[in-house]
């Protein structure tokens, strides 16, 4: 009877890691696929050569990265798009969330919800992207804004809540480390 646990153990542990890994591995063949459009899958593009290495970062098989880069490049994938959402967390700290969708209009008030329901808002376009520079793919904070330890918190939780979103590919924040 000691052995049943032990694999019921197992099986749920990898059934949970298996769901994470494909919800890491959705998110990075769009961001493929997009990247791939984008350029005509040329391989040489700094943009597709960024994405193919966070896939790589995240042990996707090379099967998957090539059919991601055709299917883009043969423009079967759907219109994704890149957007920029912006908000205030705790303790005054910006927030940008860059995502990518095929419908604005799904998007927003799925992101607008999701922050009413941890009590914050969306902000104006530009409202916290002045405290960010836009760095090659990146955002890199200018100023940065301290934090208590209360406040750390409750921007992790919402850093987690915006990265379960399946649109949502990066958060940046100018929290003081």
């Amino acid at each position: 009877m000691s052995g049943h646990n032990k694999w019921s153990k197992i099986k749920h542990k990898k059934a949970a890691e298996d769901a994470r890994k494909s919800k890491v591995f959705s998110k990075l063949v769009r961001l493929i696929q997009a990247e791939s459009r984008r350029c005509s899958g040329d391989l040489s593009d700094p943009g597709l050569q960024s994405a193919i290495e966070q896939a790589k970062k995240e042990n996707m098989p090379k099967d998957n990265i090539k059919r991601a880069i055709k299917r883009g490049a043969g423009g079967e994938a759907g219109d994704e798009e890149y957007v920029i959402y912006e908000t205030y967390g705790p303790g005054g700290v910006a927030v940008v969330i860059e995502a990518l969708t095929d419908n604005r209009n799904r998007t927003a008030p799925e992101l607008r919800h999701l922050l009413s329901e941890l009590g914050y808002e969306l902000a104006n376009p530009g409202s916290a992207t002045w405290a960010f520079s836009k760095e090659g793919s990146e955002w890199k904070a200018k100023s940065f804004a301290p934090i208590s330890d209360g406040d750390e918190e409750k921007l992790e939780k919402l850093i987690e809540a915006l990265e379960d979103h399946d649109d949502v590919q990066k958060v940046y924040t100018n929290m003081e480390s």
